[in-house]
Order: C-alpha cells, then structure tokens, then sequence
C-alpha cells in the first residue's frame, strides 16, 4: 500500500517559525516511518519561501537516521517544477489545471541536461475518471483521486468541503492504467473500503499530521 502525506503547516500552533519547525519534525517522522511520498504544499508562501522550505524538507527527507526506513520517502512540490529542481526534489504534484504531465519530464530532463538521470516523480490531483484516464494518458506515475469521502474543514466549522464522489467512482477511477490513490475524508478505519475498490493507497493531511504517523502505518499497513 502506497501512502501519501501532504502537508499543511498552518495547521499546527504558533508562529511561522514554530509551524516551520514543526512541519520539519513530521517530515522527519513520515521518513522515518516509510511513508512513500510527502507532498510539500504550502500553497500561501512566496516562491522565495517555499525554495528555503523546499531545501530544508529535501535535507530533512534524505537524513541518515539510525533505524533504517522499509521504504524510500520520495518528496513531491505542489504544482512547481522550478521549485522542485531547483530544492533537488524528488518530483512534483500537479494540479488538473497545470501543465501536463509529459511537459514536466521535457523540463526535466533539459534541466538534468538531456542525462536522463533523476527523473521526475509526477502526480496528479484528479476529481473525476475522465482526469485520471487524462493523467494516465499523459504519463504520470499516479493519480490522487478526491474527495472520495466527505471532507470536513477545520476552518469552516464542521461544514463539508465538498460533495463526495463515493467508492463507486473510486472503483471505476482505480480500473485506469495508473495507480490511484484515495483522498477526502480517508481513516484507518475506511481505509480498507479504499483497498477493496481497487486503490493503491491513501493520501491525507489530517491523517497523518494529527497523529502519531507510526501507528497510522501500523494500522493501514497491518
């Protein structure tokens, strides 16, 4: 099972700074704890920010650490490339409505001077079958696909983010030629209603940065 941690530092308490730090520490325990991807998506920074963010992320991934990981963490930019090459990420996620998949790889492979060495890792946040066949289509290593469950905002008190696809959707997005990952509303607990409709895995903020992230793996990984 593939997991997907994505980021979102305004969630913890404090300052910038703290928030900073903190962010760092649960970069640090997904690492430790084999979560396949991070996704680095502090969409409110300036490009200046996020590249010192993105540096120290990409530092704090590739750490020695005493216990070794089962897995490679690979640390993924939302939606920009150049911040992506520039931070030595591991690759990007993008948007529905970003360049294209195979743009991105043509970026890439210039910027790594036509090597082929290092090639980009790609997501793509998808909301229907039709953006998961696109994505598949043009090359992307996996999709996300949300909100599969009911989402609930923190910041709207308690109202639902938007309408649910469903698993049914779910079911009919994980028969495309790519891997598909569950996102919106996802837990331990329906986790494995995900798996049964054919997902490769989960993606989630919440959770994995509300909780201790070696018991959410435990939990979903048995």
């Amino acid at each position: 099972m593939l997991l997907y941690y994505i980021t979102d530092r305004t969630q913890f308490p404090g300052n910038e700074n703290a928030c900073r730090r903190a962010l760092l520490e649960k970069i640090a325990e997904a690492a430790t704890c084999g979560i396949d991807f991070i996704q680095l998506r502090e969409k409110d920074l300036s490009t200046r920010d996020l590249e010192v963010l993105a540096h120290a992320a990409v530092e704090t991934v590739r750490r020695p650490r005493a216990e070794k990981p089962q897995r490679t963490t690979r640390l993924l930019i939302n939606s920009r490339t150049d911040v992506a090459i520039a931070s030595g990420a591991d690759g990007v996620h993008l948007r529905s409505q970003d360049i294209s998949p195979r743009d991105v790889r043509a970026i890439w492979a210039r910027s790594a001077g036509g090597s082929g060495k290092n090639s980009a890792v790609i997501g793509v946040s998808c909301h229907s079958v039709a953006d998961v066949a696109q994505a598949a289509a043009e090359g992307a290593d996996f999709a996300v696909f949300a909100p599969v469950f009911e989402k609930v905002s923190a910041e709207s008190k308690g109202a639902v983010e938007a309408h649910p696809a469903g698993l049914d959707a779910l079911r009919e997005a994980c028969l495309q030629k790519i891997p598909v990952l569950a996102l919106g509303g996802v837990t331990a607990e329906n986790a494995g209603a995900c798996l049964e409709a054919g997902a490769a895995g989960m993606a989630g903020i919440r959770l994995f940065q509300n909780n201790d992230i070696a018991e959410v793996v435990r939990r979903l990984r048995g």
